[in-house]
């Protein structure tokens, strides 16, 4: 027998190898790579590929890219849905793209014969979303500079084709500043805007509908400039979405609700960000309400030890979990509760398609801890589901409402319906089985950590943060659920484990309270810190007004518990100021007990005006504080106060700023007119702030 050389034996195994690999479809070595191994530390694209936007468009044969800039995921499923309705229904070649992982240097060379679309939320006021600020920054910066080193002068941007669609809030003063700002940036660079810039306001309720019809009449514009052809639309799945039959959920690689591969193996570490959570011990937690029927709560996570730092009227974010009975209702609606605990695998079936959750997982894992299922359902996903109805009954029920705008506000929108509440009323008891489970993950967003503005002062407690919460429970007339706030409610249930309930229930909602694979046990929240321009004066010296009527004092807590440490180190502080509201004195007046020993630390620099709205035979806020205190507020004023306004942006918020400007007005013998460019001078000084939710 004749001896084989190294080159015979080096063959043979490679043809044992590629036996190996065809019998087997690379069973032992194609398995989907984990894109949640890596933590996104720094800015760029998630898979180390280029930040050059042009470059990945033409790599991927892509001829439209749609941008988002998204601060509680809205935009982004906008964007989403736009890339997915430019692709099914005229054929382009759509991209989305995160605006935090490009550059932007080279958009005066974005070729003639592709697109860019802009989804744009405004945050705060007139703010970025924290993934558009270095894109805002250089687009609207006054020293612009592009790869051609064209000037602004030369219009560097003309080849540029783009749309706008901008999400804001009426009740904010800078009311879609951000897609406004950009627009203008881009039409003075020389860019050619397709159609009208779109608006949606969240104010006014109207966000989905504006989006609707803008986007129509946009698509007509697009199709007209761009020579599309629109053709009849079909279910493409953006995701392929496969049942791992060789896992199970107890499997160590499985995720069952852990946001990333460091909190899988339990080598957790930062930075902590929206990416990746720190997983805090709730130190303390108590009700602040007298009454029963309704919660308040003060809790204390501790953050000593996690390099999680925060500076007084920062915001932490609150990572929730939906609710057991809205997650198993959403898994027998949907015909999966008999596969809750399978395990899958999602990857995108486009490179830039991202799953927003690491994999392998299971269904219940997937709902519970990453989809939004508890949001008001819309109307385009009500049409998109449509086509899998149980019947053809179902089937037109579900066109009519996605068609009918004034029906679906009726039946879904007014009764304020999450989707697996509106699919079990119009389904009866049929399951809705034949919906394929891309479809969900495509039309239902990622769950958003919720913000709340810190309560505690820094200075006095810098390894634990305060909060401040009112726990959610709204009844809407006509609407079979009490509509729950899902992340008050996960917080009320981690208070009453706290104090000692085995089995908390709060408002007839369980939690999965404990984490996955018991990694919250010994009551543990997963939370990351939102740095704020809500700031006190760097001189403590200066007098402050504060206005903070509700939860809108929880910053103003913190203010004045820093204000009060420094006058105990000696320091000089200047007037501190501050007018609260509530019910009535003996039931939500939060803190009652702590404004005394404050009071005690400041003397007479510290003015508590309460306003009780339910005590007397006149409602009171503390809006007609402020004008009984005029004199006061306008001394201060003379005297360069800062005033600070917190909560409720749609109403209160607006009165305070008439208010001041009235008052202003009338002890300055002014008119109204310049009392009001007084206050806006105020703003633009960062002399006047506010810290408003709607």
């Amino acid at each position: 027998m004749a001896q084989l050389d190294t080159l015979d034996i080096l063959v043979l195994a490679a043809l044992l190898l590629a036996t190996v690999a065809f019998f087997t479809k690379g069973t032992y070595w194609g398995l989907p790579k984990d894109p949640y191994a890596g933590l996104s530390l720094a800015n760029g694209p998630k898979d180390g590929s280029s930040r050059n936007i042009i470059e990945k468009m033409e790599s991927l044969d892509k001829n439209c890219v749609v941008f988002y800039g998204s601060q509680t995921g809205t935009a982004e499923d906008y964007a989403s849905r736009l890339a997915k309705e430019g692709h099914s229904r005229f054929g382009l070649k759509t991209m989305v793209a995160d605006l935090e992982e490009y550059d932007y240097e080279n958009l005066d060379s974005f070729p003639e014969d592709k697109v860019a679309i802009f989804v744009l939320a405004t945050y705060g006021e007139g703010e970025p979303s924290d993934n558009a600020v270095d894109f805002y920054e250089f687009i609207t910066g006054d020293d612009v500079a592009f790869s051609q080193g064209g000037s602004t002068d030369e219009q560097p941007l003309s080849n540029l084709k783009y749309v706008t669609f901008g999400l804001g809030n009426n009740t904010y003063e800078h009311f879609n500043a951000m897609v406004r700002r950009v627009n203008g940036a881009l039409e003075k660079l020389g860019a050619r805007r397709i159609g009208t810039a779109g608006e949606g306001d969240d104010g006014a309720g109207t966000m989905e509908e504006d989006f609707l019809a803008w986007k129509e009449s946009m698509w007509t514009t697009l199709a007209d400039t761009l020579g599309l052809e629109e053709r009849e639309a079909s279910y493409e799945p953006v995701f392929d979405v496969t049942e791992r039959d060789d896992l199970n959920a107890d499997d160590d690689q499985v995720y069952l609700g852990e946001p990333n591969k460091n909190h899988l193996e339990g080598n957790s570490k930062g930075p902590y960000n929206a990416h990746n959570p720190h997983i805090a011990p709730i130190a303390e937690s108590r009700e602040l309400f007298t009454v029963k029927d309704r919660n308040c709560l003060h809790m204390e996570i501790d953050v000593a030890g996690s390099n999680l730092s925060y500076q007084t009227g920062d915001h932490i974010a609150i990572w929730p979990t939906n609710a057991g009975k809205e997650v198993d209702r959403f898994l027998s609606v949907v015909g999966l509760m008999d596969k809750r605990h399978t395990v899958i695998n999602a990857k995108g079936l486009d490179p830039t398609a991202k799953v927003h959750f690491p994999t392998p997982t299971t269904y219940d894992a997937a709902i519970r801890y990453h989809l939004e299922i508890c949001a008001p359902v819309s109307r385009q996903f009500m049409s998109s589901l449509a086509q899998f109805a149980p019947s053809e009954d179902i089937k037109a029920e579900m066109t009519r409402l996605g068609n009918d705008k004034d029906y679906f506000h009726e039946r879904i929108a007014n009764r304020y319906l999450n989707i697996a509440q509106a699919l079990e009323i119009i389904g009866g008891k049929q399951t809705w089985s034949a919906v394929p489970f891309s479809l969900l993950m495509e039309g239902i967003h990622k769950i958003q950590p919720r913000f709340y503005s810190i309560s505690s002062s820094s200075l006095v407690q810098k390894d634990r943060i305060s909060i401040t919460a009112i726990v959610e429970s709204l009844q809407i007339p006509g609407a079979p659920h009490v509509v729950k706030g899902v992340t008050t409610n996960y917080l009320l249930a981690l208070k009453q484990k706290q104090h000692g309930d085995p089995e908390p229930d709060p408002h007839g909602l369980t939690y999965a309270i404990t984490g996955p694979r018991n990694k919250y046990d010994g009551i543990h929240v997963p939370v990351h810190v939102r740095h704020s321009n809500f700031k006190l004066p760097s001189d403590a010296s200066k007098p402050i007004i504060m206005v903070g009527p509700g939860t809108g004092v929880a910053p103003f807590r913190a203010f004045v518990q820093e204000r009060a440490a420094q006058a105990k180190a000696g320091q000089q502080v200047g007037k501190t100021v501050l007018f609260f509201g509530c019910r009535r004195n003996d039931e939500d007046f939060l803190y009652r007990d702590e404004w005394p020993s404050y009071k005690d630390a400041l003397g007479e620099n510290f003015e508590l005006v309460t306003a009780f709205s339910r005590e007397g035979p006149q409602k009171v806020y503390v809006q007609h504080r402020l004008k009984e205190y005029a004199k006061l507020v306008n001394e201060l004023l003379e005297q360069k106060a800062y005033f600070y306004v917190c909560g409720d942006a749609a109403n209160m918020a607006k009165e305070v700023n008439s208010v001041v400007a009235k008052i202003l007005s009338e002890r300055r013998g002014i008119p109204e007119s310049k009392g009001e460019e007084i206050v806006k001078a105020m703003r633009a000084a960062n002399q006047y702030q506010e810290d408003v939710w709607s």
